[in-house]
C-alpha cells in the first residue's frame, strides 16, 4: 500500500506543476506516412510469435552527409554516450546552433536512433480513449515521414507520469527492435516496418510491473539479443513489490533473427538500466545493473561471474543508471542512498576499488537516470535524485576524488563529441562544455527557441523549443545533433558538412 500512496501523491504534486511544465497534448501520427499495425493474430492473446517466412527487405541508405556515423543503439554506437565525429561548431551563436527541423511528437521519454538516413523515434498516442504505442520512421535529414508500426497499448504509470515508451528503438543491420513499457517485445523491419516476430514478456515470464513499466533497453551482441526481463514465479504477489522474488529470468538471450529464447539467466527483477557488453582480456563480458545489483555475465554461454548487491532499501528505489566500463574496472551508481562503486572484475569475481561510504551523507557521485560519460580517466555525470539538488560533477575514475562540482543546472544527460559535452538540461538549456577536469568550462549555452511562423507580438518572450522533461541524451549522427523534449524532437546542425 505504500507504493499505491506514493502514487497518489506524485500525481496530485504533477497537477500542482505550473502549465509551462506539463507536456502538449500529444498531436496525431502522421496520416502522410504508411501506417502498418500488428495483426489481430498477434496481440496479447498470443504471447510468442516466431519469426515471418518472407524475405526481410534491404535498408538502403537515404542519407546525403557522408561525414560521420550512425547512432544505431542506446547512447550511441559503442554504447557509452560517445561520438567519435569531429569538426564541432564552436562556437554557438546566441540563439544555438541552426536548426533543421522539428516535429511534435507523442508521449515517451525515449531518444531516437539513427541508421542509413532514417531517425527512428518510439512513441504513444491516444485515439478514441485507446492507447497506441508507435514506431514512426522519418528521413533523418528533412523530417519526413516514411512510415508508421502501431499496437495497442494499455500501461499506465501508476506515478502519474509519462505513459509512452521508456526505451529506444535498436537498428541491427535490416531489423529495428522495440521494447514498449506494457513488455511487449517486437523485431520489425527497419526498411518498412513489417513485423517479424513478438514476445509478450510480462505474459511468457510472469512480469509483475515495476514502478514506471519497462525501461531498459535491449542490447544487440552478436547473433542474440539480451533484454532485461525480470520475471517472477506464477504465485508471486504482485500485491506485495517488496516480497517480490525472481525466476531466473532476470536476462533473456532471444535469437535475435528468430526471436526464440536462447537461454536465460539469474533470480534478479528488472531495473531501467539497460545491459552493457565488453571486451576484458580474452572474452566478451556483460554487465547488467539489475534492480538488487550488478550482474556479470558470458553474453555467449550466459554463465554467471557474479552478483554484486547494489542498491537503495527503500522499496521504491530504481537502478537506472548503465554501468560504465573502463578496461577491467566497472563503475555503477544511484542515486537511492549507497550511491557509486567501482569494481576491478576477473573472471568468476571482482574487487573492490572504492565505493561510498554508507555512513556519510554527501556522496561521490549519485547519478538517477543519467549514464556517466568517461573521457581520458574521468567521468562526466549529473549527481542528484532532484531537480534542485542536482549538480553537474567530474570525478577522477581511479580515486574517487570530485575535480569539480557544478550546482543548479537540474538534471542532465550528457554525450561527448570532438572535445566537448553536450549538455542537455531537463528544463531545455543546452550547454556546450570542454571536456575539462579542472573546471566547468562552458564554451556556448542556449535555451532553444520555436521559431515564429510571423512577426512575434511586442515583448512577447520566445517560446522554447523544448519543454520539460528533457531526460533523453543528446543524439549526434552525420553532424546533426537530436534533441527530445515533451512530445517534441528537434534536429539540429553541429557539423557542417562538405558541400
Amino acid at each position: 500500500m505504500n507504493g499505491q500512496r506514493s502514487a497518489w501523491i506524485a500525481v496530485a504534486w504533477l497537477s500542482l506543476l505550473p502549465a509551462g511544465c506539463r507536456a502538449e497534448t500529444p498531436p496525431e501520427p502522421d496520416a502522410t506516412a504508411p501506417r502498418i499495425k500488428a495483426p489481430a493474430a498477434v496481440e496479447r492473446d498470443d504471447p510468442h510469435r516466431f519469426a515471418r517466412e518472407d524475405k526481410v527487405p534491404e535498408l538502403t541508405d537515404l542519407g546525403t552527409r557522408r561525414k560521420g556515423q550512425d547512432w544505431p543503439r542506446f547512447l550511441g554506437p559503442t554504447g557509452d554516450g560517445h561520438s567519435a565525429e569531429t569538426g564541432l561548431i564552436v562556437p554557438w551563436p546566441a540563439a544555438g546552433p541552426k536548426l533543421v527541423w522539428q516535429q511534435r511528437l507523442g508521449e515517451s521519454y525515449a531518444a531516437p536512433t539513427i541508421a542509413r538516413g532514417r531517425c527512428f523515434i518510439f512513441q504513444r498516442f491516444n485515439q478514441r480513449g485507446a492507447g497506441e504505442a508507435t514506431l514512426t520512421c522519418l528521413n533523418a535529414e528533412t523530417g519526413a515521414a516514411l512510415w508508421n508500426f502501431s499496437y495497442p497499448t494499455d500501461f499506465v504509470d501508476p506515478y502519474g507520469y509519462d505513459n509512452g515508451p521508456r526505451c529506444c528503438p535498436v537498428v541491427d543491420d535490416d531489423r529495428v527492435y522495440l521494447y514498449g513499457a506494457e513488455g511487449l517485445l517486437h523485431c520489425l523491419a527497419a526498411a518498412d516496418g513489417r513485423l517479424l516476430w513478438r514476445c509478450d514478456t510480462f505474459r511468457e515470464f510472469h512480469v509483475v510491473p515495476n514502478f514506471f513499466g519497462v525501461g531498459s533497453t535491449p542490447l544487440v551482441e552478436g547473433d542474440l539479443l539480451l533484454v532485461q526481463v525480470g520475471g517472477s514465479p506464477p504465485d508471486g504477489d504482485a500485491n506485495d513489490f517488496q516480497r517480490l522474488r525472481g525466476n531466473g529470468s532476470a536476462v533473456v538471450a532471444f535469437d535475435k533473427l528468430t526471436g526464440k529464447i536462447r537461454y536465460q539467466l539469474a533470480d534478479e527483477l528488472a531495473s531501467y538500466a539497460s545491459p552493457v557488453a565488453a571486451t576484458i582480456g580474452d572474452r566478451r563480458w556483460c554487465f547488467v545493473f539489475a534492480r538488487g545489483g550488478l550482474l556479470a555475465f558470458d553474453p555467449v554461454s550466459g554463465k554467471i561471474d557474479f552478483h554484486y548487491p547494489w542498491r537503495a532499501p527503500i522499496l521504491e528505489s530504481v537502478n537506472a543508471s548503465n554501468p560504465v566500463v573502463a578496461g577491467n574496472r566497472v563503475l555503477i551508481s544511484e542515486t537511492y542512498g549507497p550511491g557509486s562503486s567501482l569494481l576491478e572484475v576477473r573472471p568468476g569475481g571482482f574487487d573492490v576499488v572504492w565505493s561510498d561510504d554508507d555512513r556519510k551523507r554527501d556522496k561521490i557521485l549519485q547519478t538517477h537516470w543519467n549514464t556517466p560519460v568517461l573521457h581520458e580517466g574521468y567521468v562526466y555525470a549529473s549527481s542528484g535524485r532532484h531537480t534542485n539538488n542536482a549538480e553537474l560533477r567530474c570525478v577522477e575514475l581511479a580515486t574517487g576524488k570530485v575535480m569539480w562540482s557544478e550546482p543548479n543546472l537540474t538534471r542532465a544527460s550528457l554525450t561527448y563529441v570532438d572535445g566537448h559535452l553536450l549538455c542537455l538540461c531537463e528544463y531545455g538549456e543546452l550547454i556546450l562544455l570542454r571536456a575539462n577536469p579542472q573546471k566547468f568550462d562552458v564554451v556556448s549555452r542556449a535555451t532553444l527557441a520555436l521559431p515564429e511562423n510571423g512577426p512575434a507580438p511586442l515583448g512577447a518572450e520566445p517560446r522554447p523549443l523544448l519543454g520539460y522533461p528533457c531526460w533523453a541524451a543528446p543524439v549526434v549522427s552525420h553532424g546533426l545533433l537530436y534533441l527530445r523534449g515533451a512530445n517534441r524532437l528537434a534536429c539540429l546542425e553541429i557539423i557542417a558538412q562538405e558541400q
